[in-house]
């Protein structure tokens, strides 16, 4: 244990010296480096909290055991006994979140996020499910106090949409929805079917953590930028003036469109939102096959490749495959209390995410 607390140690001095530092002149007139450090004064916060708590439980247990050998008193010593068993309870409990708190964490489980959805087979019952699914989130997304806008969508002839990109911001937005990334399945008698059949469908769901300039450095040479008229619904303003961006990535060959702006420059900030996430998700992909290259018995984390759940409506229930889960309550589900489902994945993945750092460690 003594490892555990010289690196304890360290971390408290070493977050008191950030302390220091963002109140100090030169931190405070660089907005980057003051954003960069205040973000790593938040991560060690917890764990620092946490530290003292358990040095006061230490110097509780001292003074107990002191108390027991200077007491002469029966009810005085009962007394000591009962703190001294009670501080050695909460000690080992303070202990083993210490334990977790030192497991590193997932950098982007503060970040905000764009929510991507795709109808994928089933034509005109996929885009409306890939509605459904987006309503699903936004309600989930207003129910948490969070911030939902949409960036860009192509709706579909029935009502729905073929694909959707979202702005989701809040606190710890990515940490709960980062398991939504996947192929969701739908089972249910369309409203176009005639003789009542049940039909699959899918959509494809992909939630990318929302990069800043911090995490992501885009030079203007690598960029080409067009602009166009708008098409569809707007108005002639909207129809007859070059307010739709399109901008290409040179060395990816990424490209990124946003028109639902009549404003050119925010169709182009807007844009320059989703091509960040996206050059940011291509690194975070390279980092993870890397680490998949090497590591035998990989979790699997929401792939959006992975056919992960099924809503099946007939029997107004809701499966997500990769852990076993089902709930007996599709239409709460889909009006965004996904709470149950949302909690059972970050518990079993963070719980498998622990047990194989711990086994490496």
């Amino acid at each position: 244990m003594a490892t555990l607390f010289e690196k304890l140690d360290q971390i408290e001095t070493r977050y008191q010296e950030m302390t220091d530092q963002l109140s100090s002149p030169e931190v405070l007139g660089d907005s980057a480096r003051y954003q960069k450090l205040a973000r790593a004064h938040a991560d060690l916060s917890q764990m620092v909290e946490k530290y003292r708590e358990w040095k006061e439980i230490e110097r509780g247990l001292r003074d107990t055991k002191q108390m027991l050998v200077d007491a002469d008193d029966p009810e005085i010593q009962q007394l000591a006994h009962d703190e001294e068993h009670q501080l050695t309870a909460r000690k080992e409990i303070v202990e083993n979140e210490l334990k977790r708190l030192l497991l590193p964490k997932d950098p982007n489980d503060d970040k905000n996020i764009l929510l991507e959805i795709r109808a994928g087979t089933g034509g005109d019952e996929a885009a409306l499910f890939a509605a459904e699914l987006y309503r699903m989130y936004s309600r989930y997304a207003e129910s948490q106090g969070w911030r939902c806008e949409v960036l860009e969508s192509s709706p579909s002839s029935l009502g729905g949409v073929k694909d959707l990109v979202a702005a989701i911001s809040g606190d710890k937005v990515y940490s709960k929805l980062k398991y939504e990334s996947g192929v969701h399945r739908v089972q249910r008698v369309p409203a176009t079917e005639q003789q009542g059949r049940i039909h699959t469908s899918a959509a494809t769901v992909a939630v990318l953590p929302e990069a800043d300039e911090i995490d992501i450095k885009i030079e203007a040479k690598d960029l080409r930028i067009d602009t166009f008229c708008s098409s569809g619904p707007g108005g002639q303003s909207v129809n007859t003036t070059y307010s739709a961006v399109r901008i290409t990535h040179l060395p990816t060959g990424l490209v990124v469109s946003q028109q639902d702006e009549k404003s050119q420059i925010k169709n182009r900030a807007k844009a320059m939102r989703v091509l960040r996430a996206r050059l940011y998700e291509i690194e975070q992909q390279k980092q993870h096959d890397a680490i998949a290259a090497e590591r035998r018995g990989q979790i699997k984390t929401g792939d959006r490749s992975e056919k992960i759940r099924t809503y099946n409506f007939p029997q107004s229930r809701v499966t997500d495959h990769r852990i076993g889960f089902t709930l007996h309550q599709l239409p709460e589900v889909m009006d965004g209390k996904i709470g149950p489902l949302v909690d059972a994945l970050v518990t079993h993945f963070e719980a498998e995410r622990l047990k194989q750092e711990l086994v490496e460690a």
